[in-house]
């Protein structure tokens, strides 16, 4: 679930293969602000699922000539992140 107010979102639950689909659509629906921060720390499980999430939203946003930031990102999200090589990917800016 994607909570926004005035360009700072908050995700909540997990984010993981059965729930990235529509976590993905929502996020492309409500991230509409120039500058757009989204809190995780309401993230209660992921799997490896959630980091092509997050480089979808940063694409898209990207592609809009928007800018996102991801913060408060949960320790078992980050550890995927630091495993795979891709920790600055998904860092704040």
């Amino acid at each position: 679930m994607i909570e926004c107010n005035d360009g700072r979102c908050t995700l909540k639950g997990a984010v993981n293969i059965e729930s990235a689909l529509a976590l993905r659509d929502e996020g492309l629906r409500l991230f509409t602000t120039a500058d757009m921060t989204l809190d995780l720390a309401g993230v209660t499980e992921v799997d490896s699922t959630a980091l092509s999430l997050l480089f979808e939203w940063r694409r898209a946003a990207l592609a809009a000539n928007r800018r996102i930031r991801y913060v408060n990102l949960p320790e078992n999200l980050t550890s995927l992140a630091r495993l795979y090589g891709v920790t600055e990917l998904v860092a704040a800016e």
